[in-house]
This record gives structure tokens, sequence and C-alpha cells, in this order.
């Protein structure tokens, strides 16, 4: 076969087609990988390219054809030129040794064939897939120029090739990828941002945040609440000297008020309206309270709280009586972590005693131990750890060291307050057989 350019020329036009290839295969990848959002905070800034780029993310149908259009192009043009050209090269050195020249002409075609497959391949797909996936917004905004002018240059022929891969598609009842789906689910969200967690671009204090505002809405009041046992009242039949006597031993800042029990919370005092009043009635300190379904989801709970600009609320359960109250830092210390102010006490909620034994609040709630523990356990009826532990036990009321086995663990009654079990030891059970067998 008589080659009718110049093999320097053939070289080049070989170079040049891989090259193409390369580009838009790098390109291809790169806008279906790079980040939509990022896009756009390039633009704002004023990058020019990133204005390219946006216009390519928003449409990305189309210019995912173009460069299957310029891909399809250079693979045609590598099979037209590059064989034949390879061939021309290699067929003087077989000749120099001999060889018949149908022998020749066979043996340069397959050598030119493998030659040119190893540049496609290699060169022109892999090696440009993999920037692009490594450095998708780098590329997306090198190409994005270039990119468009091919886009306009060869558009007649890209609106007939869509419109018929578009047809296709709707025999099929699929919508085209006319944009990038930057919308993520929450799942999605946590993923990326554990994962980012792991690369070191976001902090665990960053993570934990971002966890706490997703469960914050599925909280609801009942989960977070002082339970009405350890709510601290004042008496409004009690005079003001008698209530002050009660708040100087609990150190709090505000205190519901009852009218003969707890199911009657008529209001609440402050602090400092109990400390500066020179009156003997409580009454005339009250201020109104804030009550709401023990139901209610937090985050509704903290726009009415807003909206009413209190820091306290009262939670009714469904017979209409008091089931515990909410205040503003236990709402906060959903999505910020625990809040220890002066009065606070300092234990934790969960304490390491060793490697097969914890000691946890009767208040943690059920399904916080399920997550910590790896355990499944009933929460239908009871909220917390010491509502389940308490209806499992021989005797009421409960007593300190009363035990009850459940999947693997013992729990273990600690402390007792009011009848009620204010704090439990969690010990693995296979780690106590060992210990007893050892």
């Amino acid at each position: 076969m008589s080659d009718p350019l110049p093999s320097i020329l053939n070289l080049f036009l070989i170079a040049l087609l891989v090259l193409m290839n390369g580009f838009f295969v790098s390109a291809e990848f790169a806008m279906v990988k790079v980040r939509g959002s990022r896009i756009e905070a390039l633009v704002e800034t004023g990058n020019k390219n990133a204005i390219y780029a946006s216009n390519i993310v928003r449409n990305l149908d189309a210019y995912l054809s173009a460069c299957q259009l310029g891909i399809t192009l250079a693979s045609l043009g590598l099979g037209w030129l590059g064989e034949p050209a390879i061939a021309h090269l290699l067929e003087p050195m077989f000749t120099a040794f001999g060889m018949g020249p149908v022998y020749v002409h066979g043996i340069s075609i397959a050598i030119a064939f493998v030659i040119i497959t190893i540049l496609h391949i290699v060169l022109g797909e892999l090696a440009p897939k993999t920037m692009a996936i490594r450095k998708s917004e780098t590329i997306t905004l090198w190409s994005a120029a270039l990119l468009t002018f091919f886009y306009k240059l060869m558009y007649p022929f890209i609106w007939a090739l869509n419109g018929m891969a578009n047809s296709l598609l709707r025999v099929f009842r699929m919508a085209p990828a006319s944009e990038h789906d930057s919308a993520h689910s929450e799942d999605e969200i946590r993923i990326l941002m554990k994962e980012s967690n792991k690369s070191g671009l976001i902090d665990n204090t960053e993570l934990a945040l971002v966890d706490n505002i997703f469960d914050f809405t599925a909280t609801t009041a009942r989960e977070i609440m002082i339970p009405r046992t350890e709510m601290i009242c004042l008496n409004a039949n009690q005079s003001m000297l008698e209530n002050l006597e009660i708040a100087s031993e609990s150190m709090r800042t505000r205190y519901p008020v009852y009218n003969g029990d707890k199911d009657h919370i008529i209001g609440f005092i402050h602090i400092k309206d109990l400390m500066r009043s020179q009156l003997t009635d409580t009454i005339s300190v009250i201020r109104p309270i804030l009550a709401v379904p023990d139901s209610t989801p937090i985050s509704d709970l903290l726009k009415r709280m807003q909206r009413s600009k209190t820091q306290i609320a009262i939670l009714i359960d469904e017979y209409g009586g008091t089931s515990g109250l909410v205040t503003l830092e236990d709402i906060m210390e959903e999505i910020v972590g625990e809040i220890q102010d002066e009065f606070d006490q300092e234990r934790p909620v969960i304490e390491k005693v060793d490697e097969m034994e914890y000691s946890i609040d009767g208040l943690m709630l059920i399904e916080e131990v399920s997550e910590r523990f790896g355990l499944d356990m009933d929460r239908a009826d009871y909220d917390t750890i010491g509502g389940w532990l308490y209806s499992r036990v021989e005797t009421i009321p409960p007593e300190v060291g009363q035990s009850v086995e459940y999947d693997g663990y013992v729990f273990v009654i600690q402390e007792t307050e009011h009848k009620r079990i204010s704090r439990v030891n969690v010990i693995k059970l296979d780690l106590m057989v060992e210990g007893e067998g050892a």
C-alpha cells in the first residue's frame, strides 16, 4: 500500500490523534466526577475557566456527546491512518531479512496493529482516565474552554446524535443526564463526612456536629427530658423564704412552680427574682411557662421556645399529666454535646471501669445503650436503661446488686435514688465466664 503522506507527518498525526483521544477521555471522566458546588464556588471568584465548566456541568448530556464524538473521530483516525503508517515504517526492516512481500506486509500490519492498540489504550484511555479521576477539578477547568469550542464547532452533529440517543432513552422511559445530580441524601452526606474525616479534611468535632444535626429532627422532647421524678419544683403555697431554701440546696436557675402537685404546673420562677424579691408571696413573681406534648420533636420545640423567648418548657403526657421538663440547654446539648455549668455534676453518662465493665447513667436512652454495646434491646415500653432494668428485676422497689442477663451482658443495679435506678453496671458475660473459669 502506497503512503501519500511523508512518514514524519504520519507519525505527527498519529501522536496528535492519541493526544486528542486522551483529551476527550480525560474531559469526559473529569466532568462526570467533578463537584458542581466547587465549580460554582470558583465562578463566584471570577475564574473564567470555571464559567465554561459551569455551563458544561449544567448541560452534561450534550457535552458527554461531544466527548464521545471526539473519542470516536480520534479512534477512527488512528485506525485509518495509524496501522498503514506504522506498517510502512516496518516493511523495509523485514524486507532486509530477505522475507517475501506477502510475509513482510502481514507481519508489519500485525505489529503495527499491536503498537497502535497499546498507544490507544495506554496513552489514549487508561492514563487520561486515571488523571481525570484524581484531578477532576483541574482537568475540568483546563479542558472547559477547548471542549466548549469543539462543542460549538460540531454542534449540528452533536444535536443530531443527541436527538437519536434521547429518542432511544424515551423508549426505555429514561431521562437524559441533563445536569449533575448535586443533591445528596442524609445517608450519603454522612458517608461523605466520614470519608472527609478519614482524609483529614474535617475534624472529629465537625463530624460529630453534622451527625447530631441529622439526629436532631428525629429526636423527641421525651427522649431528652428531665423526668418528672427528677424535677425540682417550688410550691406556690409555700412562702418565699421556704422556696428560697429549696432553691439554695439544688442550685438551679429556673424552677417550675406547682399548685398542689407536679401535674399542676402554673409557671416558673427565675432564681434572681426569688433572691431579689422582698415579697413573701411566691405567686407574685411567677412567670408563664411553655407546655407541650412530650412527643414534640425538639426541632419544633426549639422554634416554640424561641418565639416564646423562654428557656424552659413543661412536657405533658398523653393523659394530661406532667411527664418532665426540657430546658434550652438540654436541646443545645443534642447538637454540641454536654454543656457543663458551674452547678452541673461532672460525672459522665458512661464510665469505663475496665475492659469488661462499664458504669452508665440510669437515664441513658435504650437506643444509645443498644448502639454502644451492639444490642437490639426492646424500646417499645421504656425510654431509659433504668426503666428497662426496673421492669425486669424481681422486687419493687429495686435494690442495689440485683441483675439481669441479656444477650451476653449482665446489667447490675449500682445505685438507686428515690426508688429510681440511677446507675447501672454493664458487664460482658463471656468475659465474666472466662474469668471464673480461670
